[in-house]
């Protein structure tokens, strides 16, 4: 979809209905896209639990047609670098083609009623690009139980760029939709691009 004034006005709408310091995320958002046009976005806000502290923060999520763009935003309370509250924003571009990989997992209840269409109870949308990356390691051993040797080590490495878990009880089933017509349309992106 092109870049119009509904597709800009929706997510300028999006943002401020967040109610997640509008302006600031607003700002980093545009001044990332710049001029290109928008072919989808997602705005996910998020209430965590940190001891003794209640946190929010907000993702943005921005395709166009030539990259993805992720704007997150968090607040901090007062500390020793800064004696007022305050916020921090980022956002990164990703160029569509070093995308390596976007992972759905559809949570659905009741699946031997599924009816193609209804929308699943929670998704977890992940996105890899190669910026960040797990490796998970534990102590290779083989079958003898008395062996004493050193085996080395065994694991596996894994792409975790982006993961975002939207669920229709926390978040309504609005985002949920607006998750999977975001996913739809960054996996057909990244498709495109490939060809």
């Amino acid at each position: 979809m092109a870049k119009t004034s509904t597709t800009t006005q929706g997510l300028r709408v999006a943002i401020e209905r967040s109610g997640y310091y509008p302006a600031l995320v607003a700002e980093a958002v545009e001044a990332a896209v710049g001029g290109e046009p928008i072919r989808s976005y997602l705005v996910h806000q998020e209430t965590t639990f940190d001891q003794n502290e209640v946190r929010r923060h907000v993702t943005v999520l921005v395709l166009t047609g030539n990259r993805f763009i992720v704007s997150h935003t968090d607040e901090q309370a007062a500390d020793d670098t800064s004696p007022t509250p305050y916020a921090t924003t980022s956002t990164e571009s990703v160029k569509l083609g070093r995308i390596s990989s976007v992972v759905l997992s559809r949570v659905v209840a009741n699946p031997e009623q599924y009816t193609p269409g209804t929308l699943p109870r929670e998704i977890v949308l992940t996105i890899g690009w190669g910026a960040v990356s797990r490796i998970d390691l534990e102590p290779a051993a083989c079958g003898d139980p008395n062996c004493e040797a050193d085996h080395g080590y065994t694991g596996n490495s894994t792409a975790d760029d982006l993961s975002l878990r939207v669920s229709e009880a926390g978040d309504g089933p609005e985002t949920v939709r607006q998750a999977l017509a975001f996913a739809q349309a960054i996996s057909e992106a990244t498709a495109d691009v490939t060809r």
